[in-house]
């Protein structure tokens, strides 16, 4: 049967006049095309949670960990911004994902994911994507990066960050359904078996996001990481004087955040070549204090001012707090503002 629908009646003041709603925010006029939420000038980046083992049930969606840096990609009316996760504008430091998104073809949007550079066996090298910007310090714009979108917090006029994660992922599918350029989604997979999998490749390791969550900002556990090789990032307090290593170093010293304080967490002497080790020991020569950052001693070793930030891989923490097996894998961009490892972290996620 079919409905013959009334045309709305409106409501009369004592006068008789139609009554009107007021509107609930004034038109921005910077951004005329959005009639529902303003887009925001940046939004912080949602932390994973370190894990040892990886959640089970329905309720959690797995993704591939990558290995690179985070980055949003703000696609606006007048043009594109790429965001790290510090905040800095970065976009002319990624010319081809900037013009991959110009492409997409949408007005408005906000894309939270990784830039990587894959190597020959199609996984994410960040010692290659380092390179690919210069190194440390370095001014090169990277043209060999990529980006693997896998959050969408803004999309055509619409702020979906209160929305919950099944919902954005269905809307960044389709946003990218196809993309193969340098800009693409990052999938999804099954839980079962992924970490196993992720590990015999070689892969640092599996995420896992609570599906029914909205974007929550900060380390809340809404997403989990768990690792096959542990990697974080260590602030350089020091390095080991040796006069048969390169260029005199003989192993990194490596402090972690315990809230507002430094810690020791041992030290690193392997990974680096040569070259890095030269610019090291260069650079922390520079920064050389008296007294050092974290209560430790030792006849060779030369202090530095908490400056240069390390990527280290190690495989698991020894009982007085220490990295185990630890190796170098380059420098963090203090532009990047990378997080450098917090031990308070490592025991809520326990």
């Amino acid at each position: 049967m079919k409905v013959k629908r009334r045309s709305a009646i409106p409501l009369l003041d004592d006068s008789g006049t139609a009554l009107q709603s007021r509107p609930v925010r004034k038109r921005n006029p910077t951004q005329p095309s959005l009639p529902f939420d303003p887009m925001p000038e940046r939004v912080e980046p949602c932390l994973a949670l370190l894990r040892p083992a990886p959640p089970e049930g329905p309720d959690w969606l797995f993704e591939n960990k990558w290995d690179g840096y985070r980055l949003a990609i703000h696609i606006e009316p007048k043009g594109v911004r790429i965001i790290t996760r510090g905040g800095h504008d970065w976009t002319h430091r990624f010319p081809t994902i900037a013009e991959a998104a110009k492409k997409l073809g949408v007005g408005t949007a906000i894309l939270d994911g990784e830039a990587v550079v894959l190597n020959k066996k199609g996984h994410a090298d960040f010692g290659a994507l380092q390179r690919s910007l210069g190194g440390r310090g370095g001014k090169r714009a990277s043209t060999e990066a990529g980006f693997f979108a896998f959050d969408l917090l803004y999309f055509d006029g619409h702020d979906l960050t209160k929305t919950e994660l099944d919902v954005r992922r269905h809307l960044l599918s389709d946003f990218l359904n196809g993309a193969t350029g340098a800009v693409q989604l990052s999938e999804e997979a099954d839980g079962a078996g992924l970490l196993a999998k992720a590990c015999m490749m070689g892969l640092e390791g599996i995420i896992a996001k609570h599906r029914d969550r909205p974007y929550r900002s900060g380390r809340t556990g809404d997403w989990i990481k768990i690792k096959c090789i542990q990697s974080e990032s260590f602030m350089i307090v020091g390095y080991e004087q040796s006069a048969v290593a390169r260029s005199g170093i003989g192993s990194l010293l490596l402090a972690a955040r315990r809230g507002d304080a430094w810690v020791s967490v041992g030290s690193v002497g392997t990974g680096f070549k040569a070259k890095d080790a030269e610019y090291l020991r260069k650079t922390l020569d520079k920064l050389k204090t008296k007294k050092p950052v974290v209560p430790i001693k030792g006849k060779n070793y030369v202090f530095a001012l908490p400056t240069l930030i390390a990527e280290i891989e190690f495989r698991g923490w020894t009982d007085d707090g220490n990295l185990r097996h630890a190796s170098y894998k380059g420098l963090r961009e203090v532009q990047d503002n990378a997080a450098v490892f917090d031990m308070e972290t490592m025991a809520a996620g326990k």
